[in-house]
């Protein structure tokens, strides 16, 4: 979702030479016009450094992770932390050999402490305990981020590292039992339109927890926006260790709930399973560095969910 952002704001910008890799799902053929796609798995150290031998890429937008909501990292805790751990160090390490100018690292806010202050700024990292249910996939982010502060200490390097919020947007992750939580419930609500469309009136969407914690989101094309407009304006030097990236403003899972209903067209009822976890309380970032550095987000969350769910409705008739 993230990388087809990025490819897609870099083509409107003008750029041409952009190459993408892929594991098991081939981007569109939409953009395959100015960029070529090559199939390779992240994990390999080998691969890695062989591409990066014959590619010699001048700038690396590092968006490639495993990923999931709530019941995905505590299903695959092992596989989270491996898979992110080796991605980052592969990537990070063969972009510093091959002399890579500039990498942008692509985080994620569940780095912080479970009980953060609220907003959560760039200097609470480390400074509490992690929320258990995403810790594998928090610590193997974090070590990334400080693989491109050290290797930037050590060998003069320009790796720079952003964390966004919650994403969602086209080309999410609709799976039930992987995706997060924005793109499922478009999908449960849909599906629950469905089934009451044909004559089911009992029709209901389950939900996992109490819908009382609070969480931010942000259209995966405003992230894309950032991520250019630092790699294109900025330095490692100027940004510090990391940058938040988000919106500034949350909501209750709950209230989400309530818009997604509403944006889908869903008339049944939502069922609140709270013997299911709710996660941290609350993950709002403070966005005032990148604010300060000249950018700010530009979809508002009606505006993004409506967009997201155009999206997945043509993916059910592509």
């Amino acid at each position: 979702m993230v990388g087809a952002s990025i490819i897609q704001r870099l083509l409107h910008g003008g750029y041409t030479n952009i190459i993408t890799n892929y594991f098991s799902r081939r981007p569109g053929e939409t953009r395959a016009t100015r960029v070529r796609a090559l199939r390779l798995d992240l994990t390999r150290q080998a691969d890695v450094e062989a591409f990066f031998a014959q590619e010699k890429p001048d700038c690396v937008f590092l968006a490639a992770a495993r990923v999931g909501g709530i019941l995905a990292n505590s299903t695959y805790k092992a596989d989270f932390i491996y898979r992110n751990l080796m991605i980052a160090s592969n990537m990070i390490h063969a972009a510093y050999q091959n002399g890579t100018k500039k990498l942008l690292n692509l985080g994620s806010s569940c780095i912080y402490p479970k009980l953060a202050p609220q907003p959560m700024k760039e200097e609470h990292l480390l400074t509490g305990t992690l929320e258990p249910t995403n810790e594998p996939y928090a610590i193997a982010k974090i070590a990334a981020i400080k693989l491109c502060r050290y290797y930037n200490e050590q060998y003069g390097t320009d790796f720079m590292s952003v964390m966004p919020t919650n994403l969602y947007g086209p080309h999410d992750n609709f799976d039930l039992q992987n995706s997060h939580v924005l793109p499922a419930m478009i999908r449960k609500f849909h599906e629950a339109k469905e089934a009451m469309e044909k004559g089911d009136r009992n029709a209901a969407v389950t939900l996992w927890g109490t819908g009382s914690p609070y969480r931010e989101f942000l259209y995966t094309e405003d992230l894309a926006d950032a991520c250019v407009f630092l790699m294109e304006r900025y330095s490692a030097k100027d940004i510090g260790e990391f940058v938040n990236i988000g919106t500034g403003t949350d909501l209750t899972i709950r209230e989400l709930a309530e818009t997604v209903k509403r944006i889908v067209g869903f008339s049944g009822s939502i069922v609140w399973d709270s013997t299911k976890p709710d996660g941290t309380p609350r993950k709002l970032l403070d966005i005032s560095r990148v604010k300060a550095l000249g950018w700010e987000p530009k979809t508002g969350i009606e505006e993004g969910i409506r967009k997201a769910y155009d999206w997945y409705l043509k993916s059910l008739s592509s």
